[in-house]
C-alpha cells in the first residue's frame, strides 16, 4: 500500500468573498463567507488521501471547536491523524479573502499551537516517517521540525517533498534533503532571487534550487501550469480544463498532495506531475480548500480526456 506522510498545519478557514480588500479604516459588503477546514499540511494529507494514497498527518490541535472540525474531517476523509492535543492552547485559523471576480486570494494565517511543533514531536513518529514512500512537510510550522523530519524521511529512503509555503529564507543545508522542492512563483523569487514572470524565468529558478541541492525542483505557475527541472531534464506541464475557476485557495496544496499520492504509488516524474496538475485544476473549479479536494476517479477521468 503506497503510504505518505504529511507533517504540518491545520487551520479553520474563514473566507470572505467580495469585490475588494477594504482599506485600513473601512467597512465593505461581502458577497459570501464560508468556515471551514484547511492549514497547507491538513489540506494537502486530504488530497493525497481522496487521491487514494493511505495518509498520515502529524499535527498539534487545541482542545476547542475548530479541533473537533479538524478531527472530523479527517475521520470522514480517511487522513490517519497523530496529533497531540493541548488545552491551554488554541487550534488555527485563516483569514481567506477572494476575489469574487476572479477567484484570486489573499490569506493571513494564525497557526495556533501548531507554531509550537517541535523535532521532538517528529522524533516521536520516527517509525513512521521511515516506513513513508513519500514525507512531505511545508513551513506553516517552525523549520526545525520540517528539517528534521525530511532527514529521517531521507535516512529511511522516503521520497521526500518541501513544499516551501508561506515563503521563507532556507539554510543551504536543507535543499539536500529534499526530492522534490515545489515553491510558487513568489516562493521561488524568494528563494533564488529571480522573479518568475515567464517560463525562462521558472526554468533559471527551478535551476538554481537545484543547483542549492535539491534534488528536482517544480516551480507552480498558476494558470500556466508546472515547470520540472531535475538538472538532467526539464518539463513544462500545462494546467487541465476541468472548468470555470471558482477559487483558488486550494490550488497549491491539491497539486502537492497529489503529486505525493502520485510518487508513493510508483508513477515516474513527468507522469506524477500531470497528475498533480489534474489535481489542481479540478480542485480551482470549487469553492473552499479541503472541501475542493477531488477524488482519484475524478482525477483519472480528467487525465483521460488530456
Amino acid at each position: 500500500m503506497s503510504k505518505v506522510v504529511v507533517l504540518g498545519v491545520f487551520m479553520a478557514d474563514a473566507a470572505f468573498r467580495a469585490a475588494r480588500l477594504p482599506h485600513l479604516g473601512e467597512t465593505l459588503h461581502g458577497s459570501g463567507f464560508a468556515l471551514g477546514p484547511g492549514g497547507k499540511g491538513s489540506n494537502q494529507a486530504v488530497a493525497s488521501a481522496r487521491a487514494g494514497a493511505h495518509t498520515h498527518l502529524i499535527t498539534r490541535l487545541g482542545k476547542d471547536t475548530f479541533a473537533d472540525m479538524a478531527l472530523t474531517l479527517w475521520s470522514n476523509e480517511g487522513v490517519i491523524p497523530e496529533i497531540s492535543q493541548h488545552a491551554h492552547h488554541s487550534t488555527g485559523s485563516a483569514f481567506i479573502f477572494v476575489d469574487e471576480h476572479t477567484g484570486q486570494n489573499a490569506v493571513i494565517i494564525a497557526p495556533g499551537v501548531a507554531a509550537t511543533l517541535c523535532v521532538e514531536d517528529v522524533e516521536a513518529n520516527e517509525k513512521l516517517i521511515s516506513s513513508a514512500n513519500v514525507f512531505v512537510t511545508q513551513l506553516e510550522q517552525p523549520i526545525a521540525p520540517a528539517r528534521r523530519g525530511l532527514e529521517i524521511a531521507r535516512r529511511g529512503k522516503a521520497i521526500t517533498i518541501l513544499n516551501p509555503a508561506p515563503g521563507a529564507k532556507l539554510p543551504d543545508e536543507m535543499f539536500a534533503l529534499c526530492d522534490y522542492i515545489t515553491p510558487n512563483e513568489t516562493e521561488a523569487e524568494l528563494l533564488t532571487g529571480i522573479k518568475v514572470v515567464s517560463l525562462d524565468d521558472a526554468q533559471s529558478a527551478a535551476m538554481a534550487l537545484v543547483a542549492r541541492g535539491a534534488g528536482a525542483a517544480i516551480i507552480t505557475l498558476g494558470e500556466k501550469g508546472a515547470l520540472f527541472n531535475n538538472g538532467a531534464e526539464s518539463v513544462h506541464v500545462p494546467t487541465f480544463n476541468a472548468g470555470a475557476v471558482l477559487d483558488t485557495t486550494g490550488a497549491g496544496d491539491a497539486f502537492n498532495g497529489g503529486l505525493a499520492a502520485a510518487l508513493a504509488r510508483g508513477r515516474p516524474p513527468e507522469q506524477a506531475i500531470r497528475f498533480a496538475s489534474a489535481t489542481a485544476s479540478i480542485s480551482v473549479t470549487r469553492h473552499g480548500t479541503a472541501p475542493s479536494m477531488p477524488s482519484e476517479a475524478e482525477i483519472e477521468k480528467l487525465l483521460v480526456k488530456n
